[in-house]
C-alpha cells in the first residue's frame, strides 16, 4: 500500500461524513420510500452504538417513512419524532435480522446487522509493504539467534513488551534477490511463540509496479495469495495467519476481494478514502459506501461476505507532532474510531532507504502512546469482527 504522494499531505480534507438515507444492496423489499437510516444493512455495532444489558444491545433504529406510516421494527410499534420514526430494539445474536413493517400498507424491509461484542475500544499496530525484515533475517541465520536480531522485528518486540501491543504485518512475496521460498524455517518455534501478539498477512507480490491488483482478476490475485499464506505456514507456522489482511494500495475489482475472500481473508482493511485528492484504497466500494465506512470505520458487504474496516492512520504520512491532533480530530468530529488500526510501511525505518524517517520510532511510540491513553486496550481485528 505504499503510496509516495502521500508524504505531501498531513491531514485527510474534506471527509464526506454525510450519509444520505439510500438504499444499500443488502436492504431487501420493496418501496423505495420506505427505508432504515441507521443501522444499514451490513453494519457492525458495538458498545457505543446502544446500551450494554448483559449480553444484549439496545439499539436505536431509524426508519425513513411517510409521515402517515405505522412502523414496526421486528414487531415493536415505532415512535414518529421530527419526521423519523425510531424503535429500540435489543441485538442478542451476533448476526441479527431486523424487520420493519408498515402495517397500513403490508411493505416490509429487512436487513442484517452484527453485534460485536469485543470491538470496541481496542487496538493495533498494523505494518504495510513489509518484506525486507525478513530478508535480513534470511541471510543471517548463521548470527542471528533470533528473528528479534533483525534491528526492524526488534523494534516490534521494544513496542509489544512496552505496551502489550498485538502486532499485525502485511508481507509481499518478494523483493529484490530474495522471496518467501527462500526464507529460512529455523525460527518457526520463536515465531509460533509469539503468535500471541505478531500475526503475518498477504499483502502483494511485490511493491512494485504500483496500483499492481487495480485491474488484476481473480486467479491471478487468489494464486498469489495463497503462496505468502503457503510461506507463512511453511516458516512461522499457521498460527501466524488469520482472517483479515491490508491488500496492496486496495483499489481493486470486486473480483481480487472475493479471491482474498476465498483465501481465507474475509476481513480487508484500507483507507476508504472519498472526497478528498487521495488514492480511494477502497477495494471495489462505491462514494456513498466509502463515506458510510469514513463515519462508522467498518461495514460489511454481506452480499459478498466481507467486512471492511478503516485504518485510523498512517502515520508515516504524518509529522511527530500532528500525529496526536490528527486522532484527536476523529472524536471533535463525533467519529471516534472504535477500533484503532495504527499503520505504517516498514521501508521508512532504515537509514539507507531514500525517504528514510529517523523519527519512526518515535511516530510509532507516539501513536502506540495515544491508544493506550485513551483507553484502547491491544486486540487482534480476528478477535473483534467475529463471532
Amino acid at each position: 500500500m505504499y503510496r509516495r504522494q502521500f508524504i505531501k499531505h498531513n491531514s485527510l480534507a474534506a471527509l464526506g461524513l454525510a450519509f444520505s438515507p439510500l438504499q444499500f444492496a443488502g436492504e431487501t423489499g420493496g418501496g423505495g420510500n420506505l427505508h432504515f437510516i441507521s443501522p444499514i444493512d451490513g453494519d457492525m455495532l458495538h458498545k457505543h452504538d446502544g446500551i450494554v444489558m448483559g449480553e444484549t444491545l439496545q439499539a436505536l433504529v431509524k426508519i425513513a417513512a411517510p409521515a402517515n406510516s405505522s412502523i414496526t421494527v421486528n414487531g415493536i410499534q415505532a415512535k414518529k419524532s421530527n419526521g423519523i420514526f425510531t424503535a429500540e430494539i435489543a441485538l442478542a445474536n451476533f448476526q441479527n435480522a431486523i424487520e420493519l413493517s408498515d402495517k397500513k400498507t403490508g411493505i416490509q424491509k429487512n436487513i442484517t446487522v452484527y453485534w460485536l461484542k469485543n470491538l470496541a475500544d481496542n487496538y493495533r499496530l498494523s505494518i504495510d509493504d513489509a518484506v525486507w525484515f525478513l530478508k535480513d533475517i534470511n541471510a543471517n541465520t548463521s548470527t542471528y539467534s533470533s528473528i528479534f536480531n533483525n534491528p526492524f522485528l526488534g523494534f516490534l518486540k521494544e513496542v509489544h513488551d512496552a505496551y502489550d501491543t498485538k502486532v499485525h504485518i502485511n508481507i509481499f512475496y518478494e523483493t529484490d534477490g530474495f522471496n518467501l521460498s527462500q526464507m529460512t524455517d529455523q525460527f518457526k518455534n520463536e515465531w509460533r511463540a509469539n503468535a500471541s501478539w505478531l500475526q503475518l498477512s498477504f499483502h502483494a507480490k511485490a511493491e512494485f509496479p504500483d496500483n499492481p491488483y487495480i485491474h488484476a482478476g481473480y486467479d491471478q490475485v487468489k494464486t498469489e495469495c495463497d503462496a505468502v499464506i503457503q510461506q507463512i505456514r511453511r516458516f512461522a507456522g499457521d498460527e501466524l495467519t488469520g482472517p483479515v489482511t491490508t491488500l496492496h494500495w486496495g483499489e481493486v475489482p470486486v473480483e481480487v476481494s472475493r479471491a482474498l475472500r476465498d483465501a481465507g481473508y474475509t476481513g480487508q482493511l484500507c483507507d476508504f478514502n472519498v472526497d478528498d485528492n487521495l488514492s480511494p484504497c477502497s477495494y471495489y466500494l462505491n462514494v456513498e459506501q466509502r463515506r458510510h465506512i469514513n463515519k462508522r470505520f467498518l461495514w460489511r458487504d454481506n452480499k459478498e461476505a466481507i467486512g471492511f474496516i478503516k485504518s485510523s492512520i498512517i502515520i508515516d504520512t504524518k509529522k511527530t507532532e500532528h500525529i496526536i491532533p490528527y486522532l484527536d480530530q476523529y472524536e471533535q468530529q463525533g467519529r471516534k474510531p472504535p477500533y484503532a488500526d495504527l499503520l505504517i510501511h516498514e521501508q521508512y525505518f532504515y537509514p539507507g532507504y531514500h525517504n528514510y524517517q529517523p523519527n519512526y520510532r518515535q511516530k510509532v511510540l507516539t501513536a502506540v502512546k495515544w491508544a493506550v491513553e485513551k483507553g484502547y486496550t491491544p486486540a487482534f481485528l480476528k478477535d473483534c469482527i467475529y463471532e
